[in-house]
This record gives C-alpha cells, sequence and structure tokens, in this order.
C-alpha cells in the first residue's frame, strides 16, 4: 500500500467543499439515527455513500464491538473506504454516539457524481485510500483466517486475499486468540475457518467463496449488454479499463485470479516511468484498478471465460466457469501469458507446498532463513531473485543456458551477478523435487558436465517460458502456431491490436509479436478503446 501515504490524521481534514455537499443533498435524502443505533454492520453491502451532517459516529472493533480508535467521525466527514468503489461489503462496525443526522446517497448515483466532478471524486478517493491502508496497517480487518501455513486451502485464501489487497486477519490454529474466535462464532477449537466479524461463518470457505462474500463476484444474470467486456485484469487490461471508462463505455473486467496479473507478483519494476525509486506490481496494477472504478468500469473476480461465441445480431456473448453468460457489443483480449509447468514428477502435488508461480510477501514467509530455488533467466526470475534475498538464507537462480535471458533487463542482471546472497547456476536444470505432501529439497544437474547435486530447500519459484491464455477463443479469432492471438490492420479495422474477427481486440503479452514490457501493456490497452469506442458507436 506504499502508493497511498497519507496519514490518518491528514485523512480527517479533507472535507468535501460546499458545492460538492449541495449535489449530495440534491442527489439523496435524508437519514436519522438515534444514540446507540447501528449504521452499519460488517457485511452490509457498501451501496449508499453516507454525509454526515450533524451528531457523532464511532468505529467498532469488528470483534468485540468496542469503540476502536480514540477518535469519533462528525460533521463534514462521511462514511466509507476503497470497497465503495466496486460495491463490496463494510469492512467495520459503526454505531451512532449522539443522535446523527446524515445525508445518504445511492452508489450507482454517487458514482455518476464523482465521474461528473473529478475534484470532488479526488478528495473522496484519497481518504477511502488512507482508509484502506489504515485497516491494513491497524490489522482492523473483520475478516478472520484460522489455518495453519501447511495447510494448502488456507493459503490459498490467503494468497488471494494478499495479492488482491484485501485484509485479512490470520491466526494459527491453537492459538488462544483462535480458539475464542472460532467458540463466538459457534464452532469447535482446533479447526480451520474463516469468519466474518463475530460469528458469520463463510461456508467452504475458498478464494471463490471469501470474493463472493466480499461482493467482488457478484452474479451478473440480467445485466444490459456491455460496450465491452476486457478479460484479464493485467497492466493491459487494467489500462483498457481505465480509458473504457474515461470514453463513457459501459465496461466489465473479468479476472481468473488476481487484478494485477504476472506483473502484480513483481516485488519491483524499477524501469516504469514516474516511479524513480520502482513500484510494486500489486500497488501499481492496484491504482490502475481504483481508477477505472472510479471511472465507473466493473470488475468481477475470480472469473474465468470458458467460451465465447457470437450472436446473430453480431453481439458476443461469453459463458463463464459456472455456466453464468454476459453479453458484449466487443471484447478486448487481455489474458495475457502463464508460466509452463515443468514436466517433473510429483510437480501438481507439491504446488502450493513448496512449488510457487509468483514470488510475494506470503510466498516469502515459506523460504525465511533458508535456501529459496528460482529456475528461469527473465526479468520475472531476476526481480524475484531480488525480493526473495531479503529474507532467504541465499537464493539460487538456475538457468538453461549459457547466459542470462536477452530479456532480462540489465540493470537487474548486473545486480544478480553482483550479489553475494544470489548464486546464479548456469546450463543448469532441475531434474527431481523431493517431498513427502511438502517440498524438502530438490536435484539439479549441469547439462555440460552431467554433474549432481542437491540442494535443501522448502521453496521452489517455477518461472520459465510463458503459454497464452487463449484456450477459450478456439474457432473464434486466428492464433498462431503457439497460441498467440494474431493482430494487425485487417480489412475491417486498421487497428494494430484488431483480430480477424471484427468487434475482438487483442492486447499485451496475449499478442502475437508483442513486447513482453508493463510499459507497453499499459499503452497497448489505452490506445486500443479509440478504436473499440468507434466500433461500438458505429
Amino acid at each position: 500500500m506504499e502508493a497511498f501515504a497519507l496519514d490518518l490524521n491528514e485523512m480527517q481534514r479533507r472535507p468535501l467543499e460546499e458545492a460538492h455537499v449541495a449535489l449530495l443533498r440534491e442527489s439523496g435524502t435524508e437519514r436519522r439515527y438515534a444514540a446507540g443505533q447501528m449504521i452499519v454492520e460488517p457485511g452490509d453491502l457498501m451501496d449508499e455513500f453516507i454525509y454526515i451532517e450533524d451528531g457523532e459516529v464511532e468505529l467498532l472493533n469488528p470483534r468485540t464491538y468496542e469503540r476502536d480508535v480514540v477518535f469519533t467521525m462528525g460533521p463534514t466527514q462521511f462514511l466509507g473506504e476503497l470497497a465503495f468503489l466496486s460495491g463490496s461489503r463494510w469492512q467495520l462496525p459503526m454505531r451512532a454516539v449522539s443522535e446523527t443526522r446524515v445525508s445518504v446517497v445511492p452508489r450507482e448515483r454517487m458514482l455518476e457524481l464523482m465521474a461528473n466532478v473529478p475534484e470532488m471524486s479526488d478528495i473522496i478517493v484519497t481518504v477511502f485510500a488512507a482508509r484502506r491502508r489504515r485497516i491494513f496497517e491497524n490489522n482492523e480487518s473483520s475478516i478472520t483466517l484460522i489455518g495453519s501455513d501447511d495447510d494448502r486451502a488456507i493459503r490459498r485464501i490467503a494468497s488471494f486475499a494478499s495479492r488482491n489487497l484485501i485484509p485479512v486477519r490470520r491466526l494459527e490454529i491453537g492459538c488462544p486468540a483462535a480458539d475464542a474466535a472460532l467458540k463466538e462464532a459457534g464452532l469447535e477449537p482446533g479447526q480451520r475457518a474463516v469468519i466474518w466479524g463475530r460469528d458469520k461463518v463463510v461456508e467452504n470457505p475458498s478464494p471463490r467463496g471469501l470474493a463472493r462474500y466480499l461482493g467482488m463476484d457478484r452474479p451478473l444474470s440480467g445485466e444490459d449488454t456491455f460496450d465491452v467486456v476486457i478479460v484479464g485484469g493485467g497492466p493491459s487490461g487494467i489500462a483498457a479499463a481505465v480509458y473504457a471508462g474515461a470514453e463513457g463505455l459501459r465496461a466489465l473486467v473479468v479476472e481468473d485470479q488476481v487484478i494485477g496479473g504476472q506483473a502484480g507478483s513483481s516485488s519491483r519494476i524499477e524501469n516504469y516511468m514516474g516511479f524513480p525509486t520502482g513500484i510494486s506490481g500489486a500497488d501499481l496494477c492496484f491504482r490502475g484498478e481504483i481508477q477505472a472504478m472510479r471511472l465507473g468500469t466493473k470488475f468481477v473476480m475470480p472469473r474465468r471465460v470458458v467460451s465465447t461465441r457470437q450472436k446473430e445480431d453480431k453481439d458476443f456473448c461469453l459463458t463463464l466457469d459456472d455456466g453464468e453468460e454476459i453479453c458484449a457489443k466487443a471484447i478486448i483480449i487481455a489474458t495475457g501469458v502463464q508460466y509452463r509447468r515443468l514436466p517433473m514428477e510429483n510437480l501438481e502435488e507439491l504446488e502450493g507446498d513448496g512449488v510457487f508461480y509468483a514470488a510475494t510477501e506470503l510466498e516469502a514467509r515459506f523460504c525465511r532463513n533458508s535456501e529459496a530455488v528460482i529456475i528461469g533467466g527473465g526479468n520475472s526470475a531476476g526481480q524475484a531473485a531480488m525480493y526473495l534475498s531479503r529474507a532467504a538464507k541465499h537464493v539460487h537462480v538456475l538457468v538453461r543456458g549459457k547466459e542470462l535471458a536477452k530479456s532480462m533487463s540489465s540493470y537487474l542482471s548486473s545486480r544478480l551477478e553482483n550479489d553475494p546472497r544470489i548464486t546464479i547456476h548456469y546450463e543448469t536444470e532441475c531434474t527431481k523435487l523431493h517431498g513427502d505432501g511438502c517440498l524438502d529439497a530438490i536435484t539439479i544437474r549441469n547439462k555440460s558436465s552431467g554433474d549432481e547435486s542437491e540442494i535443501t530447500t522448502p521453496s521452489l519459484f517455477i518461472m520459465v517460458g510463458a503459454a497464452p491464455n487463449t484456450g477459450w477463443l478456439e474457432g473464434l479469432v486466428e492464433l498462431d502456431d503457439k497460441g498467440f492471438v494474431i493482430t494487425g490492420h485487417q480489412e475491417h479495422c486498421p487497428s494494430p491490436y484488431a483480430t480477424t474477427t471484427p468487434g475482438i481486440y487483442a492486447v499485451g503479452d496475449v499478442r502475437a509479436g508483442s513486447v513482453k514490457r508493463v510499459a507497453s501493456g499499459v499503452g497497448e490497452g489505452s490506445v486500443v478503446i479509440s478504436s473499440v469506442w468507434n466500433f461500438v458507436n458505429s
């Protein structure tokens, strides 16, 4: 959350201007609360913007319902945080201290006002962002995740939450706090659970279940036809989402894992213009997501498009992994690529239990004070090595060739080669994984000499090659022999991002011949919207 370094006290001094308040009163209704009356509960949908006219509101601890902090909110202030932009749920309960009068504006109307009055939007988004940061830093989330780091299901949920910047409170099974939380929720001690507030239990906990509970994975049935559906939430997809919203297009982003894609797992991007000290991929993409939501673009996740067909009226129908269907006048393919899986025995069984495809704060916990191994010689592998070297005793980078990939930035390869905490093993491959239930060690072999050795490690990061995510496009657009989408000047459209099917465009890493860089992906996602706008409005 380094993007939002606004102090909470400074945040408190950011009232809306009188002209903005007049718009709120004109667009909303008045509501009164008696002293001691709850205004919001954890888990309530954040479907209203609440502005305090008179009175006093206190924030409560979501588990004890005691006052959470010393300060309260009063006239000229408003409730909420970033979840308001996506229509998610309230994290913290709030209660009227004294008789309180508020102006309430429905969320959709408020988003219209924010889009039309950017000065008002700037104040609201800044305050919302500072509040989200405070929830993170003070561990105030209403979501309690109880489980062990050895539990794959718990790790999947924690990873999903961490990579999507969802604040959660984590407790180890068996600790007094965990047992107390389980008892309060009516559960037996010693079991894993996801609990909302004091006693709301998320059944069959999973990333999808958590997202549905949060309101991030909302049902789409009954939605009108979107102007454009953007499939993929990496840098190119997010950039397209920002510009689609700015151009007034009714847009939806469908992402099957986490906002940010592969770039979101990069611990530090140092060559993106405007950030001289670097920025994490997750934070960069999080900024873009907020910007797009502020402009009216909708996001749903984790949802996956499994097939697409064109209807007789030329609109497109996309089928999601749960059978739900959505319709759009145009489609932007921004699904990027995924790291290739290596043909090794036990790989699938150990994925998530020592074998990883991203190096974030969560994965770094598993290699603290131990050896970590990375397979790959590109930028992502280099960034992961630099990041993990802060926690691991030592980092080994296995490179198939005689040198680091030509695609690796010079500054990064130089750092790797000169860092005493990192050893690069050239012409080396991993031949075997050891471990029953979780990774214990790996066997490596030098391809030139044939010598084999073993590295004791609890964490292996695979970052080799790239396979495009285009299986859902079979028969709809032309692909090259590797599965990348062929784009270029078509008879029906001069755009370099047009596919062989009118109304479908491809941007970013999934596009054949694209430059695999965050900046170029952002550029493509931004530029393609002009062609989409022309198509939708033709």
